[in-house]
């Protein structure tokens, strides 16, 4: 055909899809009434007012500065850019938001570009020859959205993709409360080493004296061998403390993503002073602040709209599609064309409940997930009051132990000066040494149990390290308790 029939007939054409178009449109609007909504979703956890606790200073939201502790600051620093778990965490956010991008496409129209080149030979009538053709061509395709079956699986994606960037907030913010806990743990050991060489020394002295008793017979044996077994008691805990000592820090530095032994820890033996209580908030910011309760709130949200693509996958289907192909020899190529447009309605019929079952599941989906955020929301609130509850009794249990120090201190002057007279057994000496001994190994301890529950007080609030991360198109549906 020449260029200007092509021309009447590609118009003809579009002239007879339009109506075609019309007439599919015409038959479906009428169920346009039944285009899915996301259900109504209502939180099962019911949020107290208040804490049972709360001080006045703000938590920063690098929380380990509350500690003012300059290496906790590098140590989490590093963790945060080095650490595999958490950079593993970043790769499923990566892949999350590529889902989500693929989830979208479909609302965009498709073009695909097709080209084809065939030789032939052929022998006729003793003659020989060849046909060599080639054709070119354009097709597009588009799905009318008409019951939101793609934006809802777009915006399930969307959500999906949320949900991991909080889990990448919830890594981190646990990686960060990992490395203080165990920093703390090794300066503990840290401390308990130097502990252990000054009680080495005091025993020792201890030792001389009651061989100088021994010597001058003012005592047994016995008493001698009893104290040498104290010193060698010391030597055995002292080879324990510093083989923990070592296996801290090798998990420090796996938290820090080097490989144990690779990394020069400084042998800090003071522990952080714990700073005044920091203000706890109220229930329902924490609701909306923690990132593993907004994680559990964006599937509650991307099964919803799971449920909503299901809904939708038995409405009809419209799809449209165009094209325009040319063929020929590589000299007229272009002479003969062929141009397409075609509008296409599915209706599922039977399917053997199939659809059904799926739009079943996703609800069930949902109301699992709703279930698993309201379990979320009560384990975050039992882990502030948890860690509150724990300080408190631990100050009490560190002012005891600080009473029965003084108190121990004060009984090992009064027993030994009574030894050195003769009118105390040495018994009541190495009773009184080794309680007084025990105390302030306890007392260290203890002071590392506290600021370990203020690291767990800090990760519960959910403060920490943030990232930008980009805002996905869906809005968050309101809920009553439930992060927007």
């Amino acid at each position: 055909m020449n260029g200007v029939s092509g021309v009447t007939q590609l118009h003809a054409t579009f002239r007879g899809e339009r109506f075609l178009v019309g007439l599919l449109l015409a038959a479906v609007l009428s169920l346009s009434a039944c285009v899915p909504s996301g259900q109504h979703l209502t939180s099962p956890v019911s949020v107290p007012e208040h804490f049972s606790a709360t001080g006045s200073t703000p938590l920063p939201e690098r929380w380990w500065l509350s500690f003012s502790d300059p290496e906790l600051t590098r140590l989490i620093d590093k963790a945060l850019s080095d650490n595999l778990t958490l950079q593993g965490a970043w790769e499923r956010l990566h892949q999350a938001e590529a889902l989500q991008r693929k989830a979208g496409a479909g609302l965009i129209p498709s073009l695909n570009a097709e080209a084809e080149s065939s030789v032939s030979k052929y022998r006729t009538g003793g003659e020989s020859g060849s046909d060599n053709l080639s054709s070119l061509g354009l097709a597009a395709g588009y799905e009318i959205d008409l019951w939101g079956r793609i934006r809802s699986s777009r915006d399930a994606a969307a959500f999906d993709a949320r949900s991991q960037a909080e889990d990448l907030q919830t890594a981190a913010l646990t990686l960060s409360a990992q490395v203080a806990g165990t920093w703390y743990q090794l300066v503990e050991q840290y401390g308990q080493l130097e502990l252990l060489d000054s009680q080495i020394r005091t025993n020792r002295q201890v030792l001389d004296l009651v061989t100088l008793q021994f010597r001058t017979g003012q005592t047994g044996i016995a008493d001698v061998l009893q104290q040498r077994q104290l010193v060698e008691s010391n030597l055995g805990e002292r080879a324990q403390v510093e083989g923990q000592a070592q296996v801290l820090e090798h998990q420090l530095g796996i938290l820090m993503g080097v490989v144990p032994g690779a990394f020069d820890w400084p042998r800090k033996t003071d522990l952080a002073e714990l700073s005044p209580l920091p203000d706890t908030g109220i229930p329902a910011a924490l609701v909306e602040r923690r990132p593993d309760v907004r994680s559990a709130w964006y599937q509650v949200l991307a099964a919803d709209r799971q449920t909503a693509s299901a809904v939708s996958e038995r409405f009809p289907r419209i799809s449209l599609s165009a094209g325009i192909l040319t063929s020929g020899d590589s000299g007229a190529l272009f002479d003969d064309w062929l141009a397409s447009l075609a509008a296409n309605l599915v209706v599922p019929l039977i399917d053997g409940g199939q659809r059904r079952a799926e739009v079943e599941r996703t609800r069930a989906l949902t109301r699992e997930r709703l279930t698993l955020y309201g379990q979320t929301v009560l384990e975050a609130l039992a882990e502030v009051e948890d860690a509150l509850a724990g300080e408190e009794h631990q100050q009490a249990y560190l002012a005891s132990l600080d009473r029965q120090l003084e108190l121990a201190q004060n009984v090992i002057g009064r027993v030994r000066d009574r030894y050195l007279n003769g009118a105390e057994d040495y018994q009541r000496v190495l009773n009184a040494l080794l309680s007084y001994q025990q105390l302030q190994r306890s007392r260290l301890s203890g002071q590392r149990t506290l600021l370990q529950y203020r690291i767990d007080l800090c990760r519960a609030l959910g403060t920490g390290w943030s990232m930008p991360t980009a805002d996905p198109s869906p809005p968050v549906p309101p809920l009553s308790t439930g992060p927007s």
